[in-house]
């Protein structure tokens, strides 16, 4: 079995999990690291207890032929530019959320993964957690029988005290709340559902809370979304809100219905619609990178790099359709109309 070299991009709070979640990722090893800052190897090899060869310009690290994967962990806008060129080095990539903060630099990207014929994952790792895991394994078994509605909700307040709040403010890097922080909740129920999105109408807010106020955008964000064959989503991201870290699932079928972590199915002998049964399974509680499902979905991505296909779940086009849907919410919010996905062109 190969093992793939790692270059990480970006030494923040985000490649520190990415660093010690790949230790444990059979066929994976971070070799080197990037920063702008001066970093000490010796030390950084006593903080992740491994050996890493440090950088301060990142084309010397792209040109580094023992480096396979680069994984990009750098604020939201420079991620384009360092996509491209790793890409065109012919480096698969790991790419944080969000690609990137404006359409055109997303297309930019995906036509060069697509010409270099690299393969990339791009970090919506909600997808495996077991929460996630567990009910899209009871859609596929036919246990929701056929769904018609959901709503997924990201309430997590991102102030003062959190560690992007710094950066995660401005305009241009935060960009809006469902592009830096609520996209797991619209990218889950894309995944869930299914299909084709085509159109969607979004509304937006802000608290007046002294905490938000240096927020450049608004922070509060609800997205309706119809899909081509007429089923219907909405999704609220909040980013400004006052209370404990909640992901909330809601979903609707024609033989039963999630809710969080609890279930009904007229499929299940002996179950009504009277009464909730329980998934034995942890709910995504946290916005903490280190409680990330990163090592599964890390996994997934080196096991596809070594059968040379792209990974599931998470590969670079279906996040790339994700992403479009979410720059069409923000279109619709600015524009105050509702907003076709055609108008978004992807090539």
């Amino acid at each position: 079995m190969k093992t793939f070299n790692i270059g990480v991009v970006g030494l923040g709070w985000v490649a520190g999990a990415h660093i010690q979640t790949l230790k444990n990722v059979k066929g994976a090893q971070v070799t080197a690291v990037c920063s702008r800052r001066e970093l000490d190897s010796k030390q950084l090899e006593a903080q992740f207890g491994t050996p890493l060869k440090v950088y301060n310009n990142y084309d010397e690290m792209v040109a580094d032929p023992a480096i396979d994967v680069i994984d990009i962990c750098t604020p939201h806008p420079l991620h384009p530019e360092q996509t491209i060129k790793a890409a065109e080095a012919g480096k698969h990539l790991i790419i944080e959320k969000p690609l990137a903060i404006k359409w055109d630099d997303v297309v930019a990207m995906r036509k060069a993964i697509r010409k270099a014929g690299v393969q990339a994952c791009v970090c919506f790792e909600v997808r495996f957690s077991r929460q996630a895991m567990a009910i899209r394994d009871a859609i596929q078994k036919g246990m929701l029988g056929d769904l018609h509605y959901g709503e997924i909700d990201y309430y997590h307040g991102i102030g003062p005290w959190y560690g992007q709040y710094g950066w995660n403010i401005k305009k241009d890097f935060g960009a809006g709340s469902l592009l830096t922080a609520g996209c797991h909740a619209l990218d889950l129920l894309l995944d869930y559902f299914g299909g084709t999105v085509a159109e969607v109408v979004s509304f937006q807010s802000k608290s007046k809370s002294e905490y938000f106020t240096p927020y450049e955008y608004n922070t509060t964000s609800v997205n309706l979304i119809r899909f081509t064959d007429g089923r219907v989503g909405k999704v609220a991201s909040v980013t400004d809100c006052l209370q404990p870290y909640y992901f909330h699932m809601h979903l609707v079928g024609s033989k039963g219905s999630v809710l969080d972590d609890k279930f009904t199915s007229l499929e299940w002998a002996g179950m009504g619609k009277d009464r909730w049964s329980k998934l034995g399974v942890p709910v995504v509680d946290s916005g903490d990178v280190s409680d990330h499902p990163y090592q599964p979905q890390f996994q997934a991505f080196i096991d596809a790099l070594q059968e040379n296909k792209p990974m599931p779940l998470t590969d670079f086009e279906t996040s790339f359709e994700t992403h479009r849907v979410v720059f069409a919410c923000d279109k619709s919010a600015a524009e105050g109309r509702p907003v076709k996905l055609a108008e978004l062109p992807a090539e």
